[in-house]
């Protein structure tokens, strides 16, 4: 029986092409391919037998041992599972790790049953390769950085943008102490290839808000970092009124609509409590115990006060946790900055217009010059 191969391209992704992850769950969990689902051949305590049954007797035994583990009843079901994704989705490709032996079995076990699916020459691991180059090959485009203090809604510029690419969302964190969100971060490795799965649409410029290189529980690749470390920026510049506005949207009404979607009113109410309180109890250090017990307890009255309808009163603790907090730190870094690679200071409107300015012009003169490029389209240097 001839088995069809395809090659381990990143387009694929872009396909949204359901793929048939057939190896074991713990590896599944430590980073899969976008649009996965997995099928295990193995468990991961059949994984693990099969392993040593390689190890110290070779390869033939450990095949014979997965097949007298896998078999009867255990293979009926993990072959109906196959079926009944593949009849939802016959476009459907199969990998394992290296696109061999696990997935050559599920291939064959399909077959067997009149069902023919390919699978990725090279499996999981030729097209990781391949998602990673493309994050490399990015760090050579002209790249544009957003910053600005906390609340002026850099984010939400950045998705504005058809050319931006949005870190904090690959990374499901919002940048900050109090940016976790409700779902379980992704892993180290399906942050990059979430980050490689926006860029495959990203052939020209790239705009990115500043970020540090640590997203939560995720690392930039090193060098897109350091593209980003010397690329040229615009910084937004907004009345502290509107930032509180916008990080009470970001920190408390969004993270309260996510919550309660997720587990409900009570409890919903109750986690998110925990996490806001939990993370201003972790800037005790950079605060000091007295200001971030008077926080504290700021926090603790706006959380009734909300209980009682008012949503406002989180501006109470949200004011001093902006200016003796985020925008002391903003500006220390800001300080480090070559003033020079800013090239347009202004509100929210008109760095926008500025992004989407340089973003025209970028790919006339190429990565290098890109940096040198002023502010157009009658935006002013400083608003």
């Amino acid at each position: 029986m001839t088995l069809p191969l395809v090659e381990p391209d990143p387009e694929l992704l872009r396909e949204a092409r359901v793929l048939i992850d057939v190896r074991a769950p713990v590896e599944f969990a430590q980073g899969a391919l976008p649009g996965a689902v997995n099928l295990p051949l193995l468990d991961d305590e059949e994984r693990r037998l099969v392993g040593i049954a390689y190890k110290e007797r070779g390869q033939q035994a450990a095949i014979e041992l997965g097949q007298r583990l896998v078999s009867g009843g255990i293979k009926a079901s993990r072959m109906a599972a196959w079926q009944r994704l593949v009849e939802q989705h016959p476009d459907a490709l199969l990998y394992c790790y290296r696109g061999g032996l696990r997935s050559q079995i599920a291939q064959q076990w399909l077959g067997e049953a009149g069902i023919e699916r390919p699978r990725i020459r090279g499996g999981w691991k030729a097209m990781r390769q391949g998602v990673c180059a493309r994050i490399d090959a990015a760090a050579e485009q002209p790249l544009l950085v957003i910053g600005g203090l906390t609340g002026c809604a850099k984010t939400t510029l950045i998705q504005a943008l058809e050319n931006g690419l949005d870190l904090e969302g690959c990374a499901r964190h919002k940048g900050s102490a109090f940016g976790r969100h409700p779902l379980p971060a992704p892993s180290q490795i399906d942050f990059e290839h979430a980050m490689g799965l926006r860029l495959l649409s990203l052939g020209g410029p790239l705009v990115v808000e500043d970020e540090s290189r640590q997203i939560g529980t995720a690392s930039v690749p090193l060098a897109f970092w350091r593209a980003m470390e010397q690329a040229p920026r615009l910084r937004v510049e907004m009345p502290l009124d509107w930032r509180i506005g916008q990080i009470q949207k970001d920190y408390i009404d969004d993270l309260w609509a996510i919550y309660q979607q997720q587990f409900g009113e009570w409890l919903g109410w109750t986690l998110m409590r925990k996490q806001l309180t939990t993370a201003l109890l972790r800037l005790k250090k950079r605060l000091g115990s007295a200001r971030q017990a008077r926080i504290a307890r700021l926090q603790q009255l706006a959380f009734r006060e909300h209980e009682r309808g008012n949503r406002q009163a989180h501006e109470a603790w949200l004011g001093p946790l902006l200016t003796e907090y985020y925008d002391p730190m903003y500006r220390y870094q800001l300080e480090k900055r070559d003033p020079r690679r800013f090239l347009h200071v202004g509100d929210w409107d008109s760095c926008l217009a500025a992004a989407r300015a340089w973003s025209v012009e970028a790919p006339r003169l190429g990565a290098a010059s890109a940096s040198l490029i002023p502010a157009q389209a009658g935006v002013l240097r400083n608003h």
